[in-house]
């Protein structure tokens, strides 16, 4: 980075023409978020409020395509780890984060599960221990004071305050149980967002690796309650929805995380932060390309 170049760039935005402005930005767009220090550094220094706001709108915009280029990547990825995934979501609304901060929370609750845990407990016994760890022992609960926060889609928070969504919470429980090894994985479900334990493939059908085939369901929203297929089926039917064979299996990653954005462009609306909205909508288009 061309520190003098940066500055004397810096430097020009306080111009009214808005060609330069619009010169000057996109020059600057283009280093990356290495010069968001240099333009805090501006900001801090200035008293004029109309350059404040340039510096503060370019940050923004460097730290939305550093993100979509993070998204991007971790679509590529071959593990398209979910926890990666839902700290990037996090990082739109809160940049100086660090994963190691989330990963940690994670792994106390993780140590807990492991501790009580044994190769000869059933499925549900496994489940019962995990519910035990998540709601008693560390308190997390649906947010129903303010259920339609954006605060209960950021994982931060959400472990932070213990508090949460459907979703989010969802994504606690799975991201605990898989770092376990154990088979649990979000299901897109309308309406609502829930976890399916799936089967022990291996033993039943060792030539089919990639069966969907769900021993039962999870609704971290109800402390972890354990239900059936018919309950999906009753569901469906009460919110008036055509069933379909994704409402029922496991989804990947992706659509977790794309879930995990389009609640929070729910929340925003709800808000009415239009330009919230239109930045993570920016964001869902990273799915696309």
């Amino acid at each position: 980075m061309d520190t003098k170049k940066i500055k004397a760039l810096i430097n020009l935005l306080d111009d009214p023409d808005k060609e330069i402005f619009n010169t000057v930005k996109q020059n600057l767009l283009e280093e990356g978020s290495n010069i968001i220090p240099e333009l805090e550094k501006a900001w801090e220094s200035s008293l004029d409020i109309e350059l404040q706001a340039k510096i503060e709108e370019i940050i923004q915009h460097i730290h939305l395509n550093s993100l979509k280029d993070g998204f991007r990547k971790w679509i590529k990825s071959e593990s398209k780890d979910l926890l990666e995934g839902t700290f990037l979501v996090a990082k739109y609304q809160y940049p100086d984060i660090k994963i190691e901060q989330v990963k940690e929370t994670i792994e106390l609750i993780k140590k807990d599960v492991w501790l009580e845990l044994n190769e000869n407990l059933t499925a549900l016994e496994k489940v019962k221990i995990l519910n035990h760890i998540i709601f008693d022992i560390h308190k997390f609960t649906l947010n129903n004071a303010n259920f339609y926060s954006p605060q209960n889609s950021y994982i931060n928070i959400v472990l932070e305050t213990k508090k949460g969504n459907p979703l989010s919470l969802s994504l606690i429980y799975a991201i605990t149980a898989q770092g376990l090894g154990l088979p649990i994985y979000g299901v897109n479900l309308p309406k609502n967002f829930i976890l399916a334990y799936k089967e022990d493939i291996s033993a039943l059908f060792a030539f089919d690796e990639n069966s969907d085939t769900v021993l039962f369901y999870i609704n971290p929203a109800n402390k972890g309650a354990v239900f059936g297929r018919r309950e999906i089926d009753h569901f469906l039917k009460q919110q008036k929805i055509e069933p379909e064979k994704s409402f029922y299996i496991p989804c990947s990653n992706v659509e977790i995380v794309k879930r995990l954005i389009s609640n929070l462009v729910a929340s925003y609306e709800k808000l009415g932060y239009k330009d919230k909205i239109a930045e993570l909508e920016e964001l869902l288009k990273s799915f696309k390309d």
